[in-house]
C-alpha cells in the first residue's frame, strides 16, 4: 500500500472534517476525496470510517458498489468504452481493441505514461447511439475508429507530445 504525501493527507483530513456531522457523510467524503485525488486511497477510507463510526469494510464496500468511484490512480485522460449488449453487436469490442493499441492501456488499467486510463464499463444507458465512448465525461456515440479513436484520441496524444 503506497504512502500519501502531506498535501494529500491534508486534503482528506479536510474533507471528513466537512462532512462529519451531515447525514449520510460517507458517500459526500468520498465524492469529495475521489475529486481532490483522483482515487480513493485505503488511508481515506480508514479516516472516513473513525470519522463516521462505521467499520473501514462498510466504507470499502460503498466503494467497490458504485463504480464511479475507484482506488487506483486514473491517468490523465479517461476513457470508458461501453461493453453492453447494444455497443458489443455494434463493435464495442473492435474499438477497445484499437483503443488500447493507440494508447498502450490495459483494459481497466492505466498506460504506463500515465496519460490513459482504459475502461470497460457496463452498459450506459445510450443503446440507441450504439456502440458509446466516455472520454473525460464527454459521451461519443456512434463512435469507431475514424471519428472517436483517430479523430480525438491522436489529437490528445499529439496534444500532449507538444507539452
Amino acid at each position: 500500500m503506497e504512502k500519501l504525501n502531506i498535501e494529500s493527507r491534508r486534503k482528506i483530513d479536510e474533507i471528513v472534517l466537512k462532512h462529519k456531522d451531515k447525514m449520510g457523510p460517507v458517500k459526500l467524503m468520498l465524492h469529495d476525496v475521489q475529486s481532490e485525488l483522483g482515487y480513493i486511497p485505503f488511508e481515506a477510507m480508514e479516516k472516513i470510517a473513525e470519522a463516521c463510526n462505521v467499520s473501514v469494510a462498510e466504507v470499502y464496500g460503498v466503494v467497490t458498489f458504485y463504480t464511479q468511484f475507484t482506488t487506483e490512480p486514473k491517468g490523465k485522460c479517461v476513457i470508458n468504452v461501453c461493453m453492453g449488449t447494444a455497443c458489443y453487436v455494434k463493435g464495442a469490442q473492435e474499438l477497445i481493441n484499437h483503443i488500447m493499441d493507440l494508447t498502450h492501456a490495459p483494459i481497466n488499467g492505466t498506460s504506463e505514461d500515465g496519460l490513459f486510463s482504459l475502461d470497460a464499463t457496463r452498459c450506459l444507458g445510450a443503446c440507441g447511439l450504439a456502440p458509446v465512448v466516455i472520454i473525460d465525461d464527454k459521451v461519443y456515440g456512434n463512435a469507431n475508429e475514424s471519428n472517436v479513436v483517430e479523430d480525438i484520441i491522436t489529437k490528445i496524444i499529439q496534444s500532449e507530445r507538444r507539452h
